[in-house]
């Protein structure tokens, strides 16, 4: 049976291909651009171009699918409903989804698709950390308004519990919040970068405006900028508390910020 994974070049969807096929699965990658990301997937995945922000193209794609693995990004509460329409009426029997940090109009369209469904529900991923890279090449210091903790999560164990929830029985309906094992601030999770690319990297707090400022310059919207940075400004309980599902689901621990940290050290070196 054909898996397609959606957003198959982001963090968590290239660990989605790779943990299926090391599970031995046939994976169908979804791309904009095929052949520039050829080499990016292990060998045997097969590689269609399209978004799925365009359903309608993606009949061809979705052809002799039985799994189904959705990515909320931006653009998707418009158009994902009807995603998920078309994958249902293509023959798709078990969706995973892994929302967008609420149950918006796609996770409801999965939830009523009358397929089997699982909904991951990831905390903070420790992918958003690579956002300091730049300041800690440069100058060794990281700028950010708040130091509060939270449980981030790995995105290979984002794509461990999606796998486990695709292949294998026992996980339908199921809305599982993911964490890594012990919440970080700031502060904490830069004592352990500092270890692994064995530089020193300083803290240094910037105002609420300022972070919004920086993330606008990006080509943020101010909506969506006051959006992100309001929620490290109060962190929920569920972002902030251990949960084992990681465990429950897959048999093993969570991995650590610092297994992180020493997988993607070299990103945060200079030169």
């Amino acid at each position: 049976m054909t898996t397609l994974v959606t957003g198959a070049t982001g963090n968590t969807g290239r660990h989605v291909v790779a943990e299926l096929v090391r599970r031995g699965e046939h994976v169908r990658a979804l791309t904009r651009d095929p052949a520039a990301n050829a080499g990016r997937f292990p060998a045997g995945v097969e590689l269609v171009g399209g978004t799925h922000n365009a359903p309608e193209k993606l009949d061809a794609a979705l052809h002799g699918v039985g799994r189904l693995h959705i990515t909320v990004t931006a653009g998707l509460a418009e158009v994902g409903p009807e995603l998920v329409r078309r994958a249902v009426a293509a023959g798709v029997e078990r969706i995973t989804v892994l929302w967008g940090g609420a149950v918006g109009p796609v996770e409801k369209a999965v939830a009523d698709s009358g397929v089997e469904w699982t909904r991951l529900e990831a905390q903070e991923f420790m992918s958003n950390t690579l956002t300091w890279a730049a300041s800690i090449r440069a100058e060794g210091v990281v700028r950010e308004p708040y130091d509060l903790p939270s449980a981030l999560v790995h995105e290979a164990d984002i794509a461990a519990v999606a796998a486990v929830a695709l292949l294998d029985d026992g996980h339908a309906g199921q809305a599982y919040n993911l964490t890594g094992p012990e919440p970080l601030t700031p502060r904490e999770r830069i004592a352990i970068l500092s270890r692994a690319v064995r530089r020193e990297i300083a803290f240094e707090p910037i105002t609420h405006e300022q972070a919004i400022v920086r993330l606008t310059a990006t080509g943020v919207s101010r909506a969506d900028a006051e959006y992100v940075i309001g929620w490290y400004a109060a962190h929920d309980e569920a972002s902030t508390t251990v949960d084992d599902t990681v465990t429950r689901v897959t048999g093993r621990p969570a991995r650590t910020f610092a297994q992180w940290a020493d997988e993607h050290a070299e990103r945060f070196r200079a030169g």
